[in-house]
């Protein structure tokens, strides 16, 4: 049994509690482009590195999205949150699901930041596990080829994502591989899902297509879609200030 794990994270600012959860395989620095922008609007910024990445530990196994989903709860615990607004990029959108699913009543908000509900096809979880080969062969630098070409074309923004992913550790990586390989499919849990919700798209994501975007939108009972014509799988690093505008409408929400 994987027990949960302490997680390194900033907390910036006063007021409703939001925590920001960054996609694979970056950290928390990829939301600083909106950080002063909500601080401002009266939110309490929690910044974690989930576990394998940033300064977190990285512990051997494979890291569920559930599992993750318990170190989120066990943070929370640790800075005597009762109920935060949960903001989920990517990776970190499949570990905001599974909290949802598990622990709704510490749920006040939700937003979905470039990501889906949907579980991997058997040709994507082969191509994560492919993955894994390589990590273990070439270590971390064998995702700096291609991957930061899918994340955005934004070449200043490419290039500090091979940084962050070159603090990362080739244990860190391959957990949350295979914890998204076989990650469940969620899409029958949204219209459970209560809380506020927004879920923010880039017409450019090459990743994931609007079609994905729009669809949750439409299952979850509360929520709403923000298109963002010039972003792609980047929002809050492209353009920052759409996505710190849905994330403090967001906020506003959930105080009806």
């Amino acid at each position: 049994m994987i027990s949960s794990t302490k997680l390194h994270h900033r907390v910036i600012g006063n007021g409703i509690p939001m925590v920001l959860l960054h996609g694979f395989p970056l950290d928390h620095t990829i939301w600083y482009p909106v950080v002063d922008i909500l601080a401002a609007a009266g939110i309490q910024v929690i910044l974690p590195d989930l576990r394998g990445h940033g300064l977190s530990p990285s512990p051997e196994g494979v890291y569920t999205m559930n599992l993750m989903a318990e170190d989120i709860l066990n943070l929370l615990e640790d800075l005597g949150i009762e109920k935060a607004v949960l903001v989920g990029h990517s990776m970190g959108g499949y570990v905001s699901l599974a909290f949802s699913c598990l622990y709704p009543n510490r749920l006040s908000g939700l937003a979905l930041v470039s990501t889906q509900a949907s579980a991997d096809t058997p040709e994507k979880r082969q191509s994560r596990l492919n993955m894994v080969q390589e990590v273990k062969r070439y270590g971390v630098k064998a995702l700096c080829g291609t991957m930061p070409l899918k994340l955005t074309n934004n070449e200043v923004i490419q290039q500090k994502i091979i940084e962050i992913i070159c603090r990362t550790t080739p244990q860190g990586i391959i957990g949350a591989l295979k914890g998204m390989a076989y990650r469940p499919d969620f899409a029958g849990r949204l219209p459970s899902i209560s809380v506020p919700t927004v879920v923010v798209g880039g017409l450019l994501d090459a990743i994931i297509p609007m079609e994905s975007f729009k669809l949750m939108s439409q299952l979850l009972c509360k929520a709403w879609l923000v298109e963002i014509k010039e972003a792609g799988h980047m929002p809050m690093m492209e353009t920052p200030e759409p996505v710190a505008g849905a994330l403090c409408e967001l906020a506003q929400r959930v105080f009806i």
